[in-house]
């Protein structure tokens, strides 16, 4: 979802200076500290892919080699998609199914054969926008909808709604994929209308009713899924405590019982808002949109000074960019507990 078409409910901030600590926080949320040394986040090509515009939702193909990914200002949505070219990244281009319409928050099937993503394009042909309502206000022109595109030989299809089941209302955001088709997204609701996961079960014909995950009660703020294929463990950003703004949860499901989600730290979240999780092909590396930047050591050199505004107008300017660190800690505690 759009950080500028959210900002207001759900408290995202511009952060005037962030600068990233040197270990993990001293206490996870309800869970100990994974034992490994100092994990920084990094950001994902610079001035390429993460520019000077909103960037986030990066959607990797199974071979890591096309990655497609949302750019955004507070008027309009774009998807884009960049080649792998050796250590770099190819100029984004406009994706060939989007351009027309507000589109953003494109995720990948896991087997790569078809590509989701949020659209505010009508259901029916020849309909307008619908609108959007959250967080007790209207947004003309700008509903949501989950879309689908499939991968044809040559390139990408033409997108088709989910069915009602899913898109059961103007606002439905951040889908995720498992293996098995079933698909991850929020949408609001509750008595306090703030914005709650579900998942709908894909049966291999339907989706079945949506169902809130039970962590996710709606008493508190839970956005953008990033689910494992094996539906083993889910990445989210919540404004649960000890989160500052929205921060990186990650939870685990264990013989068909999801835990308790654990707060991915102060070196992994920022003062700012993290959000729009998703995962690397093979699972282990988490990519996410934050609003940080980069940190100045003082005092500086004139030419290091320099370095900085260049970075500033490439894309270190604390809107959204895309930026990644390894999962192995939590993984590997999860798995060294026996659970």
């Amino acid at each position: 979802m759009d950080k500028d078409c959210r900002n207001e409910p759900l408290s995202f901030s511009k952060a005037d200076a962030i600068r990233l600590t040197a270990a993990l926080a001293v206490a996870l949320f309800a869970s100990p500290r994974p034992a490994v040394a100092q994990i920084t986040p990094q950001v994902f090509a610079p001035g390429i892919i993460s520019g000077p515009a909103h960037d986030a939702s990066a959607a990797f193909t199974p071979d890591g080699k096309t990655v497609f990914f949302s750019r955004s200002n507070t008027s309009s949505s774009t998807v884009l998609v960049s080649q792998r070219l050796g250590d770099s990244w190819s100029q984004p281009q406009i994706a060939s199914f989007s351009g027309e319409w507000e589109d953003m928050e494109p995720t990948m099937s896991p087997d790569g054969s078809y590509l989701l993503f949020i659209s505010n394009r009508p259901l029916h042909k020849g309909d307008k926008a619908a609108d959007g309502f959250f967080n007790g206000k209207s947004w003309p022109g700008r509903g949501s909808a989950i879309w689908r595109v499939d991968r044809t030989a040559t390139d990408w299809g033409e997108p088709h709604p989910l069915p009602a089941e899913i898109n059961s209302g103007p606002t439905v955001f951040a889908p995720s994929v498992a293996g098995n088709g079933s698909v991850y997204f929020m949408k609001p609701d509750g008595p306090k209308n703030k914005f709650r996961l579900f998942r709908a079960h894909w049966s291999g014909h339907r989706f079945d009713a949506p169902e809130a995950l039970p962590f996710s009660t709606g008493e508190e703020t839970d956005v953008d899924p990033a689910v494992a294929p094996d539906e083993s463990f889910i990445v989210f950003g919540s404004g649960r405590a000890p989160a500052r703004s929205i921060d990186l949860f990650i939870c685990f499901q264990d013989d068909g019982t999801w835990g308790t989600p654990i707060h991915l730290g102060d070196v992994v979240n920022s003062p700012g808002s993290d959000a729009e999780a998703r995962l690397s092909p093979d699972h282990r590396t988490l990519y996410f949109a934050s609003d940080r930047v980069a940190p100045t050591k003082f005092p500086e050199s004139l030419e290091a000074r320099k370095h900085d505004l260049e970075e500033m107008a490439d894309w270190n300017n604390s809107l959204y960019n895309i930026w990644f660190v390894s999962l192995d800690p939590w993984l590997k505690q999860h798995r060294t507990q026996g659970k």
